[in-house]
């Protein structure tokens, strides 16, 4: 962790987990079965399995499949929000939630290449990982606490179903249609 990430830590210490837990209960009684918000919380649970299985591979090689496989859902997701959801946000007048949401996810990305480079099992690699989990976790905590339920909220009918269905195409374009079963 870098001396900035310390700092920033120090001033604005993580959400907790009690918070995080009623966030996600909010946005599931706010989602609706399929639609978009229903979609992207579970790939941020796919997301934090995935982190799980990284964290709890015993050999390098089942390690760096596990990598990979968070990856791909990582990028995906992003991807599926970044051409999507935000430009939704900014619409609605959120620019600053889209703009911190692209950046995260942008800081999320470099991370995990450097992640790559880092021998598996080592100390480094599970600090680096943790680190990037602990972003992420942040990041999630502050779509489903309150960004995504205000963009729910103003969507009317015909927004939320183009939302429903261009996020699904975007996250099945890179993930591919196995990942929707």
């Amino acid at each position: 962790m870098s001396i900035i990430d310390r700092f920033i830590a120090a001033i604005t210490p993580p959400e907790t987990a009690e918070a995080r837990l009623e966030a996600r209960s909010k946005a599931t009684e706010a989602a609706s079965p399929g639609d978009w918000l229903d979609q992207i919380l579970q790939h941020h649970m796919d997301i934090e399995d995935a982190f799980l299985a990284v964290k709890s591979a015993t050999d390098a090689q089942i390690q760096r499949q596990e990598l990979k496989n968070l990856g791909v859902l990582l990028t995906g997701h992003s991807i599926a929000e970044e051409a999507v959801i935000y430009p939704a946000l900014a619409k609605d007048g959120e620019k600053t939630h889209a703009a911190m949401g692209y950046d995260e996810q942008a800081m999320v990305k470099v991370q995990m290449a450097l992640l790559e480079q880092l021998p598996p099992l080592s100390q480094d690699f599970l600090d680096r990982l943790e680190h990037i989990e602990g972003a992420v976790a942040h990041h999630m905590y502050a779509e489903e606490g309150n960004w995504f339920l205000d963009l729910k909220e103003a969507a009317t009918p015909e927004q939320e179903t183009l939302l429903t269905l261009r996020y699904s195409e975007e996250y099945t374009r890179y993930v591919g249609q196995e990942a929707l079963t």
